[in-house]
């Protein structure tokens, strides 16, 4: 059985590189991370947009490609090898996913093709601060249509057009679309690890609703949500960490000390064999993940959750391992090593951290085995 992408992904997937080559060099990246007023890159944003990326697995009916999660999988892998500063994750990982899962027909019909188009940029907002939100400790409230709460902090928020808001009702959890843009939401910067993905903190003060999905529904339809999205995620990861490997191999392969190539010495193979592992680690369980993404197999919450914690732990790791391959070096402004590690640090939270993904694993394989029993 043939587990590999297909001719065609593999054009899509090269094509993508030679683009993002072209329009979205370190350079880029730089003048967002150096402009604290810019929070991303407007203009690869409306290139991405007219690439058709933002639609690759909308259906065509929406105004997307139709082409499907597998595509949207070998872009996310390329975005995360070029450190892309704009909002895709949020966007398409997380709102248009949920759109297309739980929307009702006029949501879509509404939303999607602008999604599409790149005129609407989302975000999610569930935390609302530190630990994990759950039924019983959330506070954000609806109530007769209206938003109150604080959610902090949000990827993108600062930016974003459209939220997917969990708040309650009735004592109930639910999923809602906020207008970021209305007069009753106050937006506050947050600072990150990584400016080049912007946050902030958001204030709904009676802000209009619409819920996604049924009433009640809200944890369990954000979960379904965070397993598609992780696994995107998880390849977005897995192109930064192949990034981060082939700029430590390059450096070690040109660097002198005392009189030889430092990738001879013993302690650099280590460091560069070490990251190759866990790199396809990371590959082969995005791979699952995105087999059961693309067939809505049973197994996605199993395989969302290895693949987000594989990938994590490989580009965390392999953007570590690229400062110090690079030695003192690597740790200056100049080099781009720091531009990979904040972007590891950044991913690694988005959507829960790692810790709360081998929580939801372990609970996914023992409810798995109590099934089989």
């Amino acid at each position: 059985m043939n587990f590999d992408f297909s001719d065609d992904q593999k054009f899509l997937k090269n094509e993508a590189r030679k683009f993002l080559d072209a329009n979205c060099p370190t350079s880029r990246v730089r003048k967002v991370l150096d402009d604290d007023a810019k929070a991303y890159d407007a203009d690869l944003w409306k290139a991405v947009a007219g690439q058709g990326w933002l639609g690759a697995a909308i259906p065509e009916a929406h105004g997307g490609l139709g082409l499907g999660h597998l595509e949207l999988c070998v872009i996310a892998e390329e975005l995360g090898r070029a450190v892309a500063p704009i909002p895709f994750a949020s966007t398409v990982y997380f709102l248009a996913e949920a759109i297309m899962l739980a929307g009702d027909e006029q949501q879509k019909a509404e939303l999607l093709p602008k999604i599409a188009a790149g005129e609407i940029i989302g975000a999610v907002a569930t935390s609302e601060g530190p630990g994990v939100v759950t039924a019983s400790n959330l506070q954000a409230s609806v109530v007769d249509g209206k938003l109150s709460g604080v959610k902090v902090p949000v990827t993108d928020g600062d930016i974003a057009d459209l939220a997917l808001v969990l708040a309650k009702e009735n004592g109930k959890p639910g999923l809602y679309l906020v207008d970021l843009n209305a007069a009753s939401v106050t937006r506050e910067a947050v600072k990150t690890l990584d400016p080049t993905r912007d946050a902030a903190k958001l204030t709904f003060s009676g802000a209009a609703t619409r819920r996604l999905g049924g009433a009640g529904d809200g944890i369990e339809l954000l979960e379904q949500i965070f397993d598609r999205a992780a696994v995107l995620l998880a390849f977005e990861q897995t192109g930064g960490a192949d990034r981060c490997l082939e700029m430590a191999k390059e450096y070690a392969m040109e660097r002198y000390a005392f009189g030889r190539v430092i990738a001879s010495y013993q302690a650099i193979k280590h460091k560069l064999a070490d990251m190759y592992v866990k790199n396809e680690l990371s590959r082969s369980n995005a791979y699952y993940g995105a087999w059961a993404l693309n067939t809505n197999a049973p197994e996605l919450p199993v395989a969302a959750s290895a693949a987000r914690i594989a990938a994590s732990e490989a580009y965390w790791f392999g953007s570590k391992e690229n400062i110090q391959t690079h030695g003192g070096i690597g740790f200056t402004w100049e080099m781009d090593c720091h531009l990979h590690y904040r972007r590891s640090r950044q991913l690694s939270l988005v959507a829960g951290a790692p810790r709360v993904w081998k929580e939801r694993l372990v609970s996914h394989l023992e409810r798995r085995n109590v099934e089989a029993a």
